[in-house]
């Protein structure tokens, strides 16, 4: 989402009279790629641009590609090849071996159902949204055409078969990741098209007035996440309330709206006070409950509560993954880290000793 929101400030800030932008977008993925479907890039046609869609070595051909859309005012596709590794190509630095289908669409920006506006929509959500855009169509007035979905909803592009999109957006919702579909159009015809699994953003609840939530803010702002810091306001610094979208007093944790995106790290430094939050956050069931402080201390606040904690499966305590932090820095690291390994899914582990590509596949 922060990329989003990045290409949607930048949008603002256009002069749309003076100038065109495209938008050039990640639809399909073979192999390996350093950016995954959905990755995204605004360019001006004053040559300005934003976000990216892959690790650098694509950007310069897709900034020249998104100009010629603006110029023609037409779409267009493309496919970068580096399963060979062509020393010839136009990819060969992303050092990835894979195939990425990118489209090139100019967005008109009297249209007030543009992909711009439509990601503006649901840039606040609290909810995975599904997107669906047309990649291919034989009427190219349609091609980068979004409409947002939900199974059962009817599409807003015309002529798609209803059940089959539902499939796909059941697919799609099942596996938490975007993905391209050969649909039938009218009856008889196919076209290509995107459904991509949008995130909202990560909630990050802090609780704590020491000097070390500091690091874990800048560390949520530079991921994009929105952080709500509780704590007592005479011991919070100017800079919390700078970096925090939402400052609120201990008592005041029942106000927080937590769902499946939110993740909740205690870090007061106080028994009282993480006792009483832990009671209380138990019972909202975030995605993920950290405790800071030794397993010691943990096995305590559980004998006390007389609770099994350890079979909650939200809760982590000690708070973060096994780095060897020490520093504020490091300790925050650890946590958001873990934090992102628990919303993904994924176990956390070191990388080398994965078996199979990076990214999972169909």
């Amino acid at each position: 989402m922060k990329e989003i929101r990045k290409i949607i400030a930048q949008y603002d800030r256009i002069d749309h009279e003076k100038e065109k932008v495209a938008l050039a977008s990640v639809v399909h993925l073979e192999a390996s790629g350093y950016r995954r479907i959905g990755a995204r890039m605004l360019v001006q046609s004053s040559g300005i641009w934003i976000g990216g869609i892959s690790g650098g070595c694509l950007e310069g051909d897709a900034l020249r590609r998104s100009q010629n859309a603006i110029f023609k005012n037409e779409p267009s596709t493309v496919v970068y090849d580096t399963m060979d590794d062509d020393k010839n190509q136009i990819g060969v630095g992303l050092g990835c071996n894979g195939r990425i289908e990118v489209l090139f669409n100019p967005i008109d920006t009297n249209d007030p159902h543009n992909e711009i506006e439509v990601l503006r929509s649901i840039q606040s959500t609290t909810a995975p949204r599904i997107l669906l855009k047309i990649v291919s169509h034989p009427n190219k007035d349609h091609i980068g055409k979004v409409s947002l979905l939900e199974a059962n909803e009817q599409s807003a592009i015309a002529g798609l078969d209803q059940n089959e999109i539902n499939d796909f957006v059941k697919e799609v919702e099942g596996k938490n990741k975007p993905k391209l579909f050969k649909a039938k159009y009218d009856g008889s015809g196919e076209v290509s098209v995107l459904l991509e699994f949008i995130r909202p953003e990560t909630h990050l609840v802090v609780a704590g007035d020491n000097y070390d939530i500091l690091a874990m803010l800048g560390l949520a702002n530079e991921l994009g996440w929105r952080v709500t810091v509780l704590g007592k306001a005479k011991k919070l610094s100017k800079h919390v309330y700078e970096q925090a979208e939402t400052v609120l007093d201990y008592g005041e944790a029942p106000n927080i709206n937590i769902n499946a995106y939110t993740a909740v790290v205690l870090m007061t430094h106080d028994y009282k006070h993480d006792l009483n939050l832990l009671n209380h956050f138990i019972t909202t069931q975030p995605a993920y409950l950290g405790i800071l402080g030794p397993k010691k201390r943990f096995q305590k606040i559980q004998d006390e509560l007389n609770l099994n904690l350890e079979q909650i499966g939200f809760i982590h305590s000690p708070t973060g993954l096994e780095i060897g932090a020490e520093s504020p820095e490091e300790i925050a690291l650890s946590i958001c880290a873990e934090i992102m390994a628990v919303l993904r899914n994924k176990k956390g582990g070191s990388l080398h000793f994965k078996k199979g590509p990076i990214h999972e596949r169909d």
